[in-house]
């Protein structure tokens, strides 16, 4: 096989011309970010805001000329668009008349082909089990008979290809190789960039380069068509949630928390955050909820109980139930054998799908599905 390096790439896309006539794209201080895994090549163009549109063709032709190297099977290639320091932001024309200033209708977020629904599970802090949620609630979607597929988001910490079982790297479907096939198990079809870097492979990138790669593993992979596409989300309120606000039409959020005071701070704040970009918040659900003792039964309630339930019931949302605390399910998550799947007569099985009841009907009542919002900035 064929050994890819840097100074490979570098030499190729020396070829390529810069747009302003400042020798090529390599003398002009355009390439950056660098990756390169197996045969997986990814880097970053950099640009500023006023010229990003007119760069995409440049874009194209640097990922066309990167994929036609020998040993290549995938180019990934990301506009990093930021303004210089101290440089303002975009300014307005004078006007020569004052006029009430309007807010500007953003591009409405185009939906995935086949896909009826996208959920988004987040969180407001890490350590809360929300990956763990994200797949046992994909999963009991499909236990209730729908077609379902996972995206996950979260780029720098991605957690489905270890709680799926799934090792390897996706497939081109095309002879281009421009579209990948996601990964399947247990009925459920699955795409993450912890399929396209080693799992020990920190993600040393900018926040533009990162939303580059999560816009093509959604818009790159072949999906098969679907009732609803789970998407586990980072923690916290980040560019991905405002990037997949902005450009997909999310049927709604799941928030989920753990019982005590610090956890629902910050669920609170996820839950804000959504709400402030038009994403419908289809509920709560209390992870880690209580302890019951494998030996004498009696039930223990480490991190408080019923914190999420009171914060649901203050806000004005659903609660969607209580998961316990349970060793199996670690276990299990950790071995690639979610409890949905591998347990499906247990209670914890029992208990997703009930959430994943909640969240179709919320989803089938109509209403909640909603063009992308506008994010003004006053």
């Amino acid at each position: 096989m064929t050994t890819i390096t840097q100074d490979d790439v570098l030499s190729v896309l020396k070829r390529i011309a810069a747009p302003d006539g400042r020798g090529n794209v390599v003398s002009a201080g355009l390439v950056s970010d660098i990756a390169i895994e197996g045969g997986k090549v990814m880097f970053a163009l950099t640009t500023t805001p006023q010229h990003a549109r007119s760069m995409e063709s440049l874009r194209d032709a640097v990922e066309k000329a990167v994929r036609a190297m020998p040993g290549v099977e995938k180019a990934m290639v990301a506009l990093t668009a930021e303004r210089a320091a101290g440089q303002p932001q975009q300014s307005q024309p004078q006007q020569s008349q004052p006029q009430q200033s309007q807010p500007q209708p953003a591009p409405r977020g185009t939906a995935v082909p086949g896909i009826r629904h996208l959920v988004a599970v987040a969180s407001g802090k890490g350590g809360v089990g929300k990956s763990t949620t994200a797949v046992n609630l994909a999963l009991a979607l499909h236990a209730l008979g729908l077609k379902v597929a996972v995206l996950d988001a979260d780029v720098y910490g991605p957690s489905m290809p270890k709680l799926f079982g799934l090792t390897g790297k996706p497939e081109a479907s095309d002879a281009q190789g421009k579209k990948m096939k996601p990964m399947t198990r247990y009925g459920v079809e699955l795409m993450s960039i912890g399929f396209l870097v080693p799992e020990d492979t920190a993600m040393i990138w900018r926040g533009p380069m990162v939303m580059s790669a999560l816009t093509q593993l959604l818009r790159e992979t072949e999906w098969s068509p679907a009732d609803v596409m789970v998407i586990d989300m980072p923690p916290g309120t980040g560019d991905v949630q405002l990037t997949l606000a902005q450009q997909t039409p999310l049927s709604g959020a799941v928030i989920v928390s753990t019982p005590q005071d610090l956890a629902l701070i910050d669920a609170r704040k996820g839950l804000n955050m959504f709400r402030k970009v038009n994403v419908p918040v289809i509920g709560i659900v209390e992870n880690m909820s209580y302890f019951v003792c494998t030996k004498c039964g009696e039930r223990h309630e480490i991190f408080g109980h019923g914190g999420a339930r009171e914060e649901a019931d203050r806000i004005g949302v659903p609660f969607l139930g209580e998961i316990p605390l349970d060793r199996e399910v670690r276990l299990r998550s950790d071995s690639g054998e979610p409890v949905v799947a591998t347990q499906p007569g247990g209670l914890h099985a029992a208990l997703y799908r009930d959430v994943a009841r909640q969240v179709w009907a919320a989803l089938e009542k109509g209403g909640l599905a909603r063009p992308a919002p506008r994010i003004v900035m006053e």
